[in-house]
């Protein structure tokens, strides 16, 4: 996946509360097996709304969503992080996350960040004008007008999302160590090496 490690740019200024994984991509829309094209049906029944901000050419493009309280609840499908890369977000900005969306947007590279209902607000009024910067290094979100905030994040996932490392590759990262390993055990285990072919 993509190393992030910095996000700028127009914010798209949602802030719905509640929103599960249904309303992020539709159940009819998890039969493919591929990841593009997803990002056409991001939020299908809310691009139907009269004056949403999904279909407002303001927005397109932003590389960050400003989400409501318990953003991704619901199911657990993970097209709900791969839509919202296929419509060019890396970055949801909320006051909680549901723990299952919250690790998958993680393991697709996306940067979930929590604040307060305050700064929510604060950021959907920005928004809807002005560009909005988060930094994951040092873990700070700011607008033009020098607002500023803090966001926690683990030690792991921050690591994870500046190298661009998946699960693949965390574990190709430890290349030298596993060769290591299967070397040694060749040695000190050989009963392991053997197959049905060899132990005849």
């Amino acid at each position: 996946m993509d190393a992030i490690s910095h996000v700028a740019g127009r914010a798209i200024p949602f802030g719905r509360k509640n929103v599960d994984t249904d309303v992020v991509i539709p159940a009819h829309w998890l039969k493919t097996i591929t990841r593009e094209g997803l990002g056409k049906g991001a939020f299908e029944a809310v691009k139907k709304e009269p004056g949403n901000v999904f279909t407002d050419p303001e927005y397109a493009g932003a590389p960050i969503l400003i989400a409501g309280d318990n953003f991704g609840c619901g199911s657990s499908r993970e097209h709900a992080a791969w839509a919202l890369l296929d419509m060019g977000v890396s970055c949801v900005i909320a006051p909680s996350f549901s723990d299952i969306f919250s690790g998958n947007a993680f393991k697709n590279g996306i940067l979930t960040v929590a604040l307060s209902q305050d700064a929510i607000d604060r950021l959907m009024e920005v928004a809807r004008e002005h560009p909005i910067d988060v930094d994951l290094e040092t873990q700070s979100v700011t607008t033009p007008f020098q607002d500023r905030w803090t966001f926690e994040i683990d030690a792991f996932r921050k690591h994870c999302l500046l190298e661009g490392l998946d699960e693949i590759g965390l574990t190709m990262a430890q290349g030298d160590a596993i060769s290591v390993y299967e070397a040694k055990a060749k040695t000190d285990l050989p009963f392991l090496a053997r197959t049905p072919a060899t132990a005849a």
